[in-house]
């Protein structure tokens, strides 16, 4: 199948790719920047993972980017993101259009695509916007409870994964892990468990080694400006202990980085997720060989508390499992082995793809 995966990347990390694609000049070889820096790695299919010609791959929501495929192919300088996308769609013959990035277009965009599409697909595992996704063949997830909601709004859905990524066998080969606990993520208090769980082990620093490299919100970054100070916005700053342990936001080999170097990764649902689990940052934990330390909920097949990870379901508990674990160093490092094991073969890019071929073939046989 000719496969067009369209996808987007957090805001943060511009700065960073922008460096990271200094040298290129082509619309090409800023794609191929990113790809090689790893960002969203686990959700890249493999035709795409391995360059394959049949695969296009884009951000569609970097205009700067987006901009220079469109000079490069004599686009006017003011033509729209809806049109330079379905531009890059006609040209590329595509048959399967995956759109990780659904609530970033109008509803309307999916039913304009060109005639060469054959089936839409989108991802979606995030709060419900005003957003329709009634002209998709097919949306796809690993939240039940979000698939679930889709289905009673009258969408055809399919479980899906995110999939390890292999660049992380050297990673996770790693011995010296220096920093006892970390969390890379976002933070706000709108994600107040989340919140509560991150400053409860944020106090343990003074025993430990505890880096959080945190991705804050707006609000959050005004309301700790010296401006924001003057500001009633006291409850979206961070507590005094978070603060003490945090760190610029990591993404892609930087965060790949960042998790080689952790005994214990903390990951934490946001208060959206009700009881499902496994978000992207759980194949990752598990992929750079840390051991994962997660709240208590309805995980993946293979994710299983004291097998291949760790749950918690207090703040305190977190606490007392961190503990626990840096004290156990041959249970924890057996934990963290078998997580590794079970998501590099149980979700390998391979049986990612077998899946979303299935898929396919699917809207195919329902049609």
């Amino acid at each position: 199948m000719r496969l067009f995966q369209n996808c987007r990347y957090y805001p943060s990390l511009r700065p960073r790719f922008r460096q990271l694609a200094k040298g290129a000049t082509t619309f090409a070889g800023h794609i191929e920047a990113f790809l090689g820096f790893r960002q969203n790695a686990a959700h890249l299919l493999l035709p795409v993972y391995q360059r394959v010609e049949s695969a296009f791959f884009t951000n569609g929501d970097d205009d700067e980017v987006q901009r220079l495929w469109a000079s490069e192919h004599g686009l006017r300088s003011d033509t729209s993101r809806e049109d330079i996308l379905k531009a890059q769609i006609e040209e590329h013959r595509t048959e399967v259009f995956y759109n990780m990035d659904p609530t970033g277009w109008r509803s309307e965009f999916i039913g304009s695509l060109p005639g060469c599409v054959k089936h839409a697909i989108a991802w979606h595992a995030s709060p419900f916007r005003k957003t329709s996704f009634s002209d998709y063949d097919l949306v796809i997830c690993n939240f039940p409870s979000i698939l679930a909601k889709l289905r009673e709004q009258g969408c055809r859905t399919d479980y899906f994964y995110p999939a390890y990524d292999p660049a992380f066998a050297p990673y996770a080969a790693r011995q010296e892990r220096p920093v006892d606990v970390l969390f890379v993520g976002g933070y706000s208090r709108h994600h107040s468990q989340r919140a509560f769980m991150l400053e409860a082990v944020a106090a343990l620093a003074e025993r430990y080694n505890v880096v959080f490299h945190l991705d804050r919100s707006r609000l959050c970054r005004l309301a700790e400006s010296p401006l924001g100070y003057l500001l009633p916005l006291a409850r979206h700053r961070r507590p005094a202990a978070i603060r003490a342990v945090a760190r610029d936001p990591v993404f892609g080999l930087d965060y790949y980085e960042a998790l080689s170097a952790a005994k214990i990764v903390l990951n934490g649902a946001i208060d959206m997720a009700g009881g499902d689990r496994g978000n992207m940052r759980c194949f990752e934990v598990l992929g750079s060989g840390a051991l994962l330390l997660s709240d208590e909920g309805n995980y993946p097949e293979g994710m299983r508390d004291g097998e291949t990870i760790v749950t918690y379901r207090s703040p305190e508990h977190a606490v007392a499992q961190v503990k626990t674990f840096l004290d156990a160093s041959a249970r924890r490092l057996g934990l963290a082995r078998a997580g590794h094991e079970m998501v590099s073969s149980r979700y390998s890019k391979e049986v990612q793809w077998e899946r979303f071929e299935a898929l396919v073939a699917s809207i195919q046989k329902g049609a």
